[in-house]
């Protein structure tokens, strides 16, 4: 799935329709194809889109959503449903482009957009009903070897969910936003409106919680298959 523009003009702060297209090479693994998206865009220069973006500039606009989209969407994919993760990316830069206006470059346009995606995982959270539902394993798997150095099967999928669901929200917030989504510590901290040191401890408690969920889960499975 990629976002982008449908083309023709647009009014300052007012982005393009956010369409999706998808190719053969989309896999379920996240917004692609991965050539689609640009991953190398640095913050100086995402910043810079964003303020051409509201200026008008289409093509600024289209850059900046390519150079940010995969973490929108992996953020929102863990935060809140993985089914859902989509149309909560496109629901998030369509927020984003009409706050464009009050955008003023301050702080970095991607810790902007993520506080954006925050409220809109937070947002979707509080309306839906709470379910079980089936793990992805391609960012559960990365999520557990983050936590434990461990060997990941197709029935591990259900259980590494249900402990990353467990954890404490903002254990949960901090430990995606750093270890999936790539925040440093201080953009984390500036997206979760805390301090440095209150995110690397949540980070580290969540490790640890989920280090004694997995172990528990280990334990129980054995012994099941040993019973």
């Amino acid at each position: 799935m990629v976002l982008h523009g449908d083309g023709g003009s647009h009014a300052a702060g007012r982005p393009r329709r956010l369409t999706r297209s998808s190719g053969p090479d989309d896999r379920g693994s996240g917004p692609g194809p991965e050539n689609s998206l640009d991953m190398g865009v640095d913050d100086q220069e995402l910043t810079r889109c964003a303020l051409a973006a509201k200026q008008g500039d289409t093509n600024a606009a289209t850059r900046f959503v390519r150079g940010t989209q995969r973490q929108v969407w992996q953020l929102l994919r863990h935060l809140a449903d993985p089914g859902v993760a989509e149309d909560l990316t496109q629901e998030c830069y369509l927020r984003a482009f009409r706050s464009l206006p009050s955008y003023r470059g301050r702080s970095s346009a991607r810790t902007w957009l993520m506080s954006i995606a925050r409220r809109v995982a937070a947002d979707h959270i509080r309306q839906r009903d709470r379910r079980p539902r089936p793990a992805d394993l391609a960012d559960w798997q990365l999520a557990a070897e983050r936590a434990q150095p461990r060997t990941t099967s197709v029935s591990d999928g259900y259980a590494l969910r249900s402990a990353l669901e467990a954890l404490d929200s903002r254990r949960r917030e901090a430990f995606v936003l750093t270890q999936i989504v790539g925040l440093s510590y201080e953009e984390t901290a500036e997206v979760a409106g805390c301090r440095i040191g209150t995110v690397r401890s949540r980070v580290a408690r969540a490790r640890t919680d989920l280090i004694e969920q997995l172990s528990e889960y280990d334990t129980d499975h054995n012994a099941s298959r040993g019973g």
